[in-house]
């Protein structure tokens, strides 16, 4: 092994800021891809509104006829036909509507489910995971009432009410005017309580994101909650969680009545008014009786429309901040797309760590400081050390979880900042330490990396790991392994996860602590596994069980982020303090 010269820091560029979108743009990016259908819709929806505009004139005629003494036969059918072909363009538009608002839900939530899976490492682990769930469940699904029903049915009611009060002014310009005084009391209140409206909202839905997260916290260690009796302290924090989002949802509901009421006052106040002074009108023979009652249709016409215009736009000012919430993910980087090539070499691959540092995020203190090492192709290396040495963040700067903060790693002497992401996690097998399992069949779960595993490569990487006894499972490979593969002992979780990781044939094969869950049976087998590995691929194990490590070719010892002795497993207990005692606390012979 050689050491390596210091390599100078890659200082990132600052990224220019970025222009904060505006909430309505926001919704018209999701909005724009079904501009088409949706603006078909809303074409269906206003001539249905329109054909409910014309009908006060009709049933005027209708009235006009019967005092006329006239057959009111034509009237009567131009009337139905109204009220009919309204209905008809209504309900194929309200149809056409709701198909674009799934539309529009379902492109959100695969846009944001591929955004979140795409996350780096760094960014996901700053996150609420419950908080994620929730903007892609609840918050996208917003998008749909604020697109099937509130942004297309506060601009049909907009336009039913302008057309009714146009229709209104033709009649009668001072019932007209007596209308719109008292209706103007909607827009005051309306102004004051929308923005108010969408910050509740938002605040609320957030909350509503903190109660998921309390629920994923609690379910992600369900046994230990029932082991170590936290129920009653977790029920508490989610009831809290639930109280806090329900105080917020009677704020926003409330800000929507006041708004609902004034509507409605209006509406009533209107309509007494015009029934006042067009009394008073009519009994002066200013205005016919007829044209009375069609202003009083066409008032009872709008007057539904308003109270909805502002409900809707409430609804509205929810789908705005839903859609803000969702936006804040869409702004966080991505690592880059694309599927892994084909692998262009199969040969083991060569690693070298050049003067590499690095410092988690919002720590002070740094995890690695100056490491540097040289390992040729093939066989296996160890890292050891005690907990907090550095040894896994080494796996994680490795895979790119994150980036060195100082130096630089390669592998074939290419800089892994050079890679692309897909190949070279393509090229590297990582076996974490908690081995998780997903929930789906046991097939499904060695097959998760490598869909295009061949039939003996499953049973092969069955073998070499000892899971070949699947047939003891229920339905063999076919088994369901239950949530987080809760159907499994922790050994059998383990070898499934390295299983996975062998089929994908890796170049360079990563452990952290492979054994840790395995009986002395299987962790001897396993070791006699991965030294049958080392022959054909670079690996590197990361293990607190010495026992495990003792043929290794050469083993890194790391204490405070430092690598302070390489050797074998003889010379090491000779010549390194920290190492003989780990191997005396572990009783291994020779110590």
């Amino acid at each position: 092994m050689t050491a390596l010269a210091p390599a100078p820091a890659l200082t990132p560029a600052p990224a220019p800021a970025r222009e904060v979108p505006t909430p309505w743009r926001l919704l018209a990016r999701h909005l724009r891809p079904q501009a088409a259908r949706l603006g078909a819709g809303a074409a269906l929806t206003v001539l249905g509104g329109l054909a409910g505009l014309v009908q006060p004139m009709a049933a005027r005629s209708v009235i006009e006829s019967l005092t006329a003494g006239r057959s009111v036969a034509a009237p009567a059918a131009a009337l139905a036909g109204l009220v009919l072909t309204g209905a008809l363009l209504t309900g194929v538009g309200d149809y056409q509507l709701q198909c674009t608002a799934e539309s529009v839900v379902r492109r959100a939530r695969a846009r944001l489910a591929a955004r979140i899976l795409r996350l780096p490492v760094a960014e996901f682990e700053q996150l609420s995971h419950g908080d994620l769930i929730s903007r892609l469940t609840s918050d996208s699904s917003l998008l749909r009432v604020a697109t099937g029903q509130a942004l297309v049915g506060s601009a049909t009611s907009v336009l039913m009410v302008l057309g009714g009060l146009a229709a209104m002014l033709v009649l009668d310009p001072a019932l007209c005017g007596t209308a719109l005084g008292v209706m103007a009391l909607v827009g005051a209140v309306a102004a004051l309580t929308l923005p108010r409206i969408m910050r509740t909202a938002k605040q609320g839905q957030a909350l509503v994101g903190e109660l998921g997260s309390v629920l994923d916290r609690a379910l992600g260690a369900f046994r230990t909650v029932k082991a170590n009796g936290m129920e009653e302290q977790l029920t508490a924090e989610a009831v809290t969680a639930a109280d806090r989002a329900w105080h917020s949802g009677v704020r926003n509901a409330g800000l929507l009545a006041v708004a609902d009421a004034a509507a409605q006052l209006a509406v009533q106040l209107a309509f007494l008014a015009v029934l006042g002074v067009g009394g008073a009108r009519v009994a002066t023979g200013q205005l016919p009786l007829s044209g009375l009652i069609a202003f009083l249709f066409y008032l009872i016409f709008i007057a539904p429309q308003i109270p909805q215009l502002i409900s809707n736009a409430g609804v509205l000012q929810r789908g705005l901040a839903a859609a803000q919430r969702m936006a804040e993910i869409e702004a966080l980087p991505v690592e880059p797309t694309g599927p892994a090539p084909a692998p262009s070499a199969t040969a083991p691959a060569a690693l070298a760590l050049h003067d590499v540092s690095f410092r988690y995020p919002g720590r002070a203190a740094g995890a690695l400081h100056g490491i540097g090492l040289d390992l040729p192709p093939g066989g296996l290396t160890a890292l050891v050390g005690p907990s907090g040495a550095g040894k896994s963040t080494v796996f994680a700067l490795l895979e790119r979880f994150y980036e060195p903060t100082g130096g630089r790693i390669t592998l074939d002497g290419r800089d892994l900042r050079d890679w692309p992401l897909a190949e070279l996690r393509g090229a590297i097998g990582y076996v974490e330490q908690d081995t998780p399992v997903l929930a789906g069949t046991l097939r499904e779960n060695l097959l998760a990396a490598a869909p295009h595993a061949t039939g003996p490569e499953l049973h092969r990487a069955l073998a070499v790991t000892r899971l070949d006894d699947a047939a003891g499972l229920p339905d063999g490979l076919d088994t369901q392994l239950g949530q987080r593969g809760a159907a499994l002992s922790g050994g059998q979780r383990q070898r499934v996860a390295i299983a996975r990781a062998l089929l994908r044939r890796p170049r360079l094969l990563l452990l952290d602590e492979a054994t840790s869950h395995l009986d002395a049976v299987n962790e001897h087998a396993l070791r006699e596994v991965v030294a049958e590995v080392a022959r054909t691929t670079t690996v590197l194990v990361i293990a607190h069980r010495l026992s495990t490590v003792t043929e290794a070719d050469r083993i890194l010892v790391l204490d405070g982020g430092r690598i302070r002795a390489t050797g074998t497993h003889p010379s090491l207990l000779a010549t390194d303090a920290l190492y003989a005692e780990l191997a005396r606390t572990q009783l291994l012979p020779g110590t």
